[in-house]
């Protein structure tokens, strides 16, 4: 019977096959070593005699079924091995593999590795990176599912931007028409907070800004929901310790190896994270970093970083809220506090050095929009369809949105966003 090779301790003594990649090999004699890799890890096969000569012709990454009977070796991967009886090649690699990736440690810089990366993915440490990820989103949907909110899908093919009315995104050929790639789903969360009350969704979003850097991607994935009935961006924000509670809790259980593999720890997060008015923040910076920046309209990524590195030391927080963003910095539909009127009920989080997410409660009377519009020189006419559902009754909303590739990047401390992304997609990179 064909097994997984995680299996192979729970099989001593049977005759079984597993199939997979050669990791490596290492002769000895007339005998070969093989480690071979699927989905589930590593194991060692032991081959002698006539399929020992075939798998000389072979290199690493072929593919091969090895059939044998299991037996106890306490100096193999799992703790057993297989002593083949029989090699059947499935798929041998035809030239040089460009890059080691049998290897702990990939030896590439980041441009090789990214050029490569149908290839380097298949390292194992490259592979704990997105299961890490995949984990991540799984308790995303499973949380909020467990909260009452519901799955959206919305479209990724605009008329025009919510937030620049087409400013600093990718235009797309429509037929006769000219369109663009969403930069939010915000529109369309908001829309459905008006039929399910609570939605979320987890989609790409697109973003033109002509960066370069360690953590922008002009294609990201975006993790963002929508709450009605809420009575501020405090109602957003404690649900978000509950959810990022909730995914560490579920990566100590089902990632513990790609962790370890990784050498990284999970964060330290109180029930509550500590929260900061921005103008706190930055009182608070000049004091004890010399850092002027008071009346700023938001932090600077140094900024970002000390306001981190103070939460951690005097709350044992790698998480901490900065609220009460100016009504300038923030787009028209966020809510001016009432008791602060220059100032918006809307936060960002940062997490070790970054920020993660950004969040706060919505407008949701059809007055208040057009007053906001007003104000900016926005004409209502260029967002008519958005502006519509609050002409029918919306009830008070907020929401997030979280870069996946960010948080796991900060998760791992990765060094590189773009190592977080399957197949990034930034302005110096169209491939793979």
């Amino acid at each position: 019977m064909r097994i997984l090779v995680s299996e192979i301790p729970n099989n001593i003594a049977k005759t079984v096959t597993v199939a997979g990649w050669i990791h490596k090999i290492r002769k000895l004699g007339g005998i070969s070593f093989v480690v071979i890799r699927d989905r589930s890890g590593l194991a060692q096969v032991v081959v002698e005699e006539e399929a020992h000569e075939m798998l000389a012709e072979l290199s690493t990454e072929s593919v091969v079924s090895l059939t044998g009977k299991v037996k106890r070796e306490e100096r193999a991967p799992l703790g057993a091995e297989i002593l083949a009886e029989k090699v059947e090649i499935i798929s041998p690699v035809t030239e040089d593999i460009p890059v080691e990736i049998n290897k702990k440690e990939l030896r590439a810089n980041l441009d090789t590795l990214l050029d490569n990366r149908p290839l380097t993915l298949r390292n194992p440490e490259q592979r704990a990176i997105f299961k890490v990820q995949a984990e991540i989103i799984r308790a995303f949907r499973d949380f909020l599912t467990g909260e009452g909110f519901t799955e959206i899908h919305s479209s990724k093919i605009v008329e025009s931007g919510l937030e620049t009315g087409g400013a600093e995104m990718f235009e797309v050929k429509w037929f006769k028409d000219k369109a663009f790639l969403s930069q939010s789903p915000q529109m369309y969360k908001q829309i459905m907070v008006g039929v399910y009350e609570r939605v979320f969704e987890t989609a790409f979003a697109y973003r033109a800004e002509k960066h370069s850097t360690g953590r922008h991607l002009n294609e990201y994935l975006s993790l963002d929901l929508e709450m009605g009935f809420i009575d501020s961006h405090e109602d957003v924000m404690k649900l978000e310790e509950r959810m990022l509670g909730y995914i560490v809790n579920h990566l100590s259980e089902t990632c513990a190896k790609e962790f370890e593999l990784l050498d990284a720890k999970l964060p330290k997060a109180p029930k509550e994270f500590p929260r900061l008015k921005l103008v706190e923040a930055q009182e608070i910076l000049e004091h004890e970093y010399k850092e002027k920046c008071v009346g700023a309209p938001d932090l600077d990524p140094k900024q970002e970083k000390l306001i981190c590195e103070y939460a951690e030391k005097k709350w044992g927080s790698e998480f901490i809220f900065i609220t009460h963003y100016p009504s300038k910095k923030r787009p028209f539909y966020t809510y001016d506090d009432p008791a602060e009127p220059k100032s918006t009920r809307s936060f960002d989080l940062m997490f070790r050095g970054i920020e993660i997410t950004t969040g706060g409660q919505r407008l949701h009377l059809y007055e208040d929009y057009l007053k906001k519009m007003k104000d900016r020189n926005m004409s209502p006419n260029n967002f008519s369809d958005y502006l519509s559902i609050f002409k029918y009754g919306m009830p008070p909303h907020g929401g997030l949105a979280i870069g996946a590739e960010r948080l796991t990047a900060k998760l791992l401390n990765l060094e590189n966003v773009r190592e977080a992304s399957l197949f990034p997609r930034d302005i110096n990179r169209l491939r793979p």
